[in-house]
């Protein structure tokens, strides 16, 4: 895979900490995948992909329900680890190495595209959804949740964006639910659901943690959290429990249809 900038760091950012993205993360817990699904009609047995799938939590909750699953990511060490999760909960999925960008599966060949709380990474949304749009069946559904800021709130959409990017390199921009909706509707997807739920993250030092953050990018968050502008701490409702800083994270549900 010929990678740039940002694909690469996010290769090497994930290849690096993907024992921080099992068992105990909070993205074990899929009760929000399970919400979704309740506004997608699937095949008893679906053919799924799941994009970005890092440890496969959504992915292996899918199998679960009797689907049949393909994992990708970008960092092999990321699928090795959902591999041996699917082993070990008694489940059969396929894994395989690629960009989010580029896909080498055929055309019309899945009932369902997902993506969870990876596509702020991506360095181009645009030729992901293309792609999401071109390997999906008639009537196939894309379902993404990722990480957001709501229309219209630039001067919040500019403060996390530096925010995240120091916390972890590999990050490249939140979009905003217009944003991602007007991405479906170029490439031929009916948005059919969006919906933001705010989500309580954990404190700031366990998000440190998991990234690997270095020492002076922690220092400099913590400056950005001082002087955020007063938009930014009523929407993400920056505060502090106990000592320490707690945030609640602008968490999308977006799923589009590409009709038949």
């Amino acid at each position: 895979m010929k990678l740039d900038d940002i694909q690469r760091a996010a290769q090497e950012q994930f290849a690096r900490r993907s024992e921080s993205y099992g068992k105990g993360h909070i993205l074990e817990n899929v009760e929000d995948v399970r919400a979704a699904l309740q506004n997608i009609c699937l095949p008893t047995r679906a053919k799924v992909l799941d994009v970005a799938t890092g440890a496969g939590h959504t992915g292996l909750f899918l199998a679960s329900l009797g689907h049949d699953v393909t994992l990708a990511d970008i960092a092999q060490p990321m699928l090795d680890k959902a591999a041996r999760t699917a082993v070990q909960r008694g489940l059969t999925v396929k894994t395989i190495q690629h960009l989010a960008e580029q896909f080498p599966h055929a055309d019309e060949s899945f009932d369902l595209v997902t993506c969870r709380v990876a596509a702020h990474h991506f360095s181009y949304p645009e030729k992901f959804i293309g792609e999401c749009a071109r390997v999906l069946k008639p009537d196939g559904n894309f379902l993404l949740i990722d990480g957001t800021v709501a229309d219209d709130q630039p001067e919040s959409e500019a403060w996390i964006h530096p925010v995240e990017k120091l916390r972890d390199p590999s990050h490249n921009r939140f979009l905003t639910p217009r944003t991602w909706s007007a991405l479906c509707q170029t490439h031929g997807l009916a948005v059919i659901f969006v919906k933001i739920v705010p989500f309580k993250q954990p404190d700031l030092n366990w998000y440190f943690e998991t990234a690997a953050t270095p020492d002076e990018n922690r220092i400099k968050v913590l400056e950005l959290i001082a002087r955020a502008p007063a938009s930014a701490k009523d929407l993400f409702q920056i505060g502090e429990e106990d000592g320490k800083i707690i945030w609640w994270w602008q968490r999308l549900t977006l799923i589009a249809a590409k009709r038949g």
